[in-house]
């Protein structure tokens, strides 16, 4: 291509010091031969977005097409003005706070296999999370009011959420990766009914309907064909076994926390009759901890502990360091994540389709309009346009609608600063139903107070 074929872009990355999503956009960007980016890296530790900076420069040197510039903004500000598109991820508190809001519920007798979604962890993680979010929202109505906003920092809902209501012209939405677990098993069907690869995930299409994490599918295509049937069978012919591509390792701690064998995916695709989508370690926790969490080994499935969260960090800061100093090698390589070809679209290539999560206006026809609900959306120049989805099944709408309304609740009461608004909403989580109400108040008091040093004044001692 020549210099004038690419599309320039001004990618303002909030937590620049990222280690998950930020090193994967650089790759990303390393591969990609449509944009021409200057990407500028914020974040409270300074010396994080430095490394990163010095990181990208090095994917920049093995660009297969217009190198990415990295500089490090020294405010929020700085970062945004003139931004085209802004990326938020960011760390709602340290690892330690992740702790407690894994081991006190735990000691209550509440496992957790995340705890960042939903449930006592996913609960007080939003309370720390919503006003950081509000802060940036209302920056971004001062620096980039027309840039296009991708939020990748959980809980998604609720914190997309956060952003509308900072600024209710913003142009917003929740990325994550979790549906694409299901595209991969549809593409294996096809592989393996083909006797080779004829496809990939990128080449399944499906039709998504839920809330963040707690996602399901009524339709999926392959190549004009109805694959429906097909994911039925799988279903069953896997159901007892639990399905993983490759053969497990069972030195390879990251598949062991992290991965699964879709047997919860299976079983509620049995019990609602579509099928369900995101991992089964985010699944079971929208659900009473009766019906899996509380036996995750009899459904092959793993409660991730921060020990080993802490340990794989450690891991990526090392290796983020060695591609910074060039001890190691980087490489243009083009990862599983949507977000290049949604902010390629938006800048004026061609059009892209993908599951997003945006405020309900009628694409989930039974979920609570305003709520932030995940669907398909088009992705252009003309923006993010929801795709209409249609409707979940009932029993399933019910679940679903009754955590959008108390996410929706939630997200109101942080912003306001009700403090008695938000132990009911605690309680009510299928999670910590169960549980007393004075050991439930108790739990919660302790879990405020473990990670008030993160809270505004107007939300310490919540209960």
């Amino acid at each position: 291509m020549t210099k004038s074929d690419y599309r320039p872009v001004r990618i303002a990355y909030i937590g620049g010091g990222s280690l998950n999503w930020a090193p994967g956009l650089m790759a990303d960007l390393a591969a990609d031969d449509r944009l021409a980016a200057e990407v500028r890296l914020f974040d409270l530790d300074v010396e994080a977005a430095r490394r990163n900076a010095a990181m990208g420069a090095r994917f920049a040197d093995v660009s297969k097409g217009r190198p990415a510039s990295y500089t490090v903004a020294e405010t929020l500000g700085q970062a945004l003005e003139g931004a085209d598109i802004v990326v938020v991820s960011i760390l709602p508190g340290g690892f330690g706070d992740m702790g407690q809001d894994i081991g006190i519920p735990a000691r209550y007798g509440i496992p957790q296999a995340v705890g960042d979604t939903v449930g006592p962890g996913g609960f007080v993680r939003a309370m720390r999370a919503v006003p950081m979010l509000a802060e940036i929202g209302t920056a971004i109505a001062e620096h980039a009011p027309k840039a296009y906003v991708c939020n990748l920092t959980n809980p998604m809902s609720v914190l997309t959420g956060a952003l509308h209501a900072a600024f209710p012209g913003i142009r917003a939405w929740g990325e994550c990766h979790e549906v694409t677990k299901l595209r991969k098993q549809v593409a294996w069907i096809a592989n393996r009914a083909a006797g080779e690869n004829v496809a990939s995930h990128r080449n399944v299409s499906v039709n998504v309907l839920g809330i963040n994490h707690f996602t399901f599918v009524d339709r999926i295509a392959l190549d004009g064909k109805d694959m429906m049937p097909a994911y039925r069978a799988f279903v069953e012919e896997f159901r007892e076994t639990g399905w993983a591509a490759t053969p497990s390792d069972p030195a390879d701690e990251h598949a062991r926390y992290f991965e699964d064998r879709s047997r919860v995916k299976f079983d509620l695709t049995r019990r609602f009759g579509i099928a369900a989508a995101a991992g089964d370690r985010h699944l079971v926790e929208f659900l009473p901890a009766g019906l899996y969490l509380h036996d995750p080994e009899a459904w092959d499935f793993a409660l991730t502990p921060v020990e080993y969260r802490v340990r794989d960090r450690a891991a990526k800061a090392a290796k983020a360091d060695a591609l910074a100093s060039g001890s190691a090698e980087p490489f243009a390589r083009r990862s599983d994540e949507a977000l290049i070809d949604q902010i390629a679209a938006l800048m004026g290539d061609e059009a892209h389709l993908s599951n997003v999560n945006l405020p309900n206006t009628g694409q989930v026809e039974n979920l609570p309009l305003g709520a932030v609900v995940e669907t398909n959306a088009i992705f252009s120049e003309l923006g993010v346009q929801a795709v209409q989805a249609g409707r979940l099944p009932d029993e399933l709408a019910t679940i679903t609608a009754a955590h959008a309304t108390r996410q929706t609740d939630l997200l109101h009461a942080i912003l306001a600063g009700d403090r008695a608004a938000l132990f009911p909403l605690f309680h009510a989580d299928p999670l910590v139903a169960d549980l007393d109400r004075d050991r439930a108040r108790t739990m919660f008091d302790e879990m405020v107070a473990a990670t008030a040093t993160w809270l505004p004044e107007t939300l310490k001692g919540a209960a």
